[in-house]
């Protein structure tokens, strides 16, 4: 037996006003298709074929996942989708068919949905739930086996029918061979026409195949998503769940309505995250970790016992028992050691910076390797570019670098070598070498009285 999924994602979603297809706009940092994918991979999917039409070329390239891709050229209903991947279904298959815009969708209830429909042995399996108010929606009617009847939807529905709560998710589970022989027949003969999925209920029924419907969803995992509104309220919903597994699992977040953290960031027990933080992308946090308030941390790797205040972090690593901030900012490919410490607006770029070493505050170090036990004083830059190429800097272990000197790369500091403050430094610093770089102060005794006095 195998579990296959098709996934509908060949929409414009013309309510999104957008030039970007409805599926590729982004819930928590990632696509909502690829929330849809992650899901069914989850709920034990094995294969996954996309049904792809508009802006298909954009689709597949924010893709995480391989999937078999299929063209519907022509967007004819939901049956229509489906008969498009017809020869890639096989009579043993069990498919799931789920639309790429419901990013809410939980990988357990895809799993439960699966047993039920199997355990059972039905052809078709419909996943519902029960709402107070149904208007709008597909009704589910049960038989007297409680087997799943007939859907009706809302404007077909008499005044018994509009009274059942129980809706139509619009997400089946399928036998594959009863699906492919469903799906050739299945017409348009509708106002709209199109061809629908939910024919192929109908077409079972009366072929006295057996079928079902499996109430074991929330609405709010059913939502699809269809307009910037939302898009929006999808965003909260999945936010609070992310906030809410993360403090399950032992991270203390001080206000979870202002914090910002994305599907795929890990976080270790016993870290705290205080409010205004945004957590982003492919992140993880360590343990016993402070994330001070309204600090940017995005696809970087924080260690244990770090405290991270008030900061910018974007593509970089840094290290245990290291401090960071307030105010300072790590560009891309900044390593940052252990018990290291980087000071109010310091700023770091594709640098790494040793165990034990430290920036205070007001530096610049970019593109530079720093060894263990550095200081690196007030105002120092490492001079980096010279207008057309960038060139590298080496400061190796013990070494001190003095308040507001300059580092003008390529330059190398060996071992303890020391760089007196003010210094403008070009040339190489020998081991244990105390470099001055600096005019020699001159005093004119008087000078402010006499030109005063002219």
């Amino acid at each position: 037996m195998n579990f296959k999924a098709i996934i509908l994602a060949a929409g414009k979603g013309t309510r999104m006003k957008s030039k970007y297809p409805k599926v590729a706009h982004k819930i928590c940092g990632k696509p909502m298709l690829n929330h849809v994918i992650d899901r069914t991979k989850e709920s034990g999917v094995d294969d996954v074929v996309l049904i792809l039409g508009h802006e298909s070329d954009y689709v597949k390239e924010i893709l995480t996942h391989e999937c078999k891709i299929v063209e519907q050229k022509e967007q004819l209903g939901t049956g229509h989708a489906v008969l498009q991947a017809i020869d890639n279904i096989d009579d043993e298959d069990v498919i799931l068919v789920i639309c790429g815009d419901t990013p809410l969708i939980k990988a357990e209830t895809l799993k439960n949905l699966f047993d039920y429909h199997v355990k059972n042995e039905y052809k078709t399996t419909v996943l519902t739930t029960t709402i107070e108010n149904p208007f709008g929606y597909g009704r589910i009617i049960r038989d007297d086996k409680n087997d799943l009847h007939k859907i009706v939807e809302q404007k077909d529905a008499n005044e018994q029918e509009k009274l059942v709560k129980e809706i139509n998710s619009g997400i089946y589970c399928f036998d594959g061979k009863s699906l492919k022989e469903s799906l050739l027949m299945i017409n348009n003969d509708n106002a709209q026409g199109e061809y629908y999925l939910t024919d192929t209920v109908k077409i079972m029924r009366d072929k006295n195949l057996k079928v079902g419907a499996f109430e074991g969803s929330s609405i709010e995992e059913l939502m699809g998503v269809n307009s910037r509104v939302e898009l929006a309220k999808a965003e909260s919903i999945m936010r609070n769940e992310i906030n809410k597994k993360h403090m399950i699992n032992g991270v203390t977040i001080i206000d979870p309505d202002n914090t910002y953290i994305e599907a795929d960031v890990k976080i270790g027990f016993d870290s705290i995250i205080y409010p205004g933080v945004m957590l982003l992308g492919d992140t993880e946090i360590g343990e016993d970790t402070i994330i001070g308030h309204n600090s940017n941390i995005s696809n970087s790797q924080i260690g244990n016992n770090t405290e991270i205040m008030s900061s910018k972090i974007v593509d970089s690593k840094v290290g245990n028992n290291t401090k960071v901030g307030p105010f300072a900012y790590l560009r891309p490919n900044s390593d940052i050691g252990n018990d290291v410490k980087i000071g109010d607006f310091v700023e770091v770029k594709k640098s790494k910076i040793g165990n034990g070493s430290k920036a205070s505050h007001l530096a610049y170090i970019g593109d530079a390797e720093v060894g263990e036990n550095v200081n690196i004083g007030c105002g120092v830059v490492f001079v980096n570019y010279d207008g057309k190429n960038k060139f590298k800097s080496i400061v190796k272990d013990g070494a001190f670098v003095g308040s507001n000197s300059n580092l003008v790369a390529p330059v190398i500091v060996e071992e303890n070598g020391y760089i007196a403050a003010g210094s403008t430094i070009t040339h190489n610093v020998p081991d244990g070498s105390l470099a001055i770089g600096r005019a020699r102060q001159v005093l004119k005794e008087n000078w402010v009285y006499k030109k005063n006095k002219k």
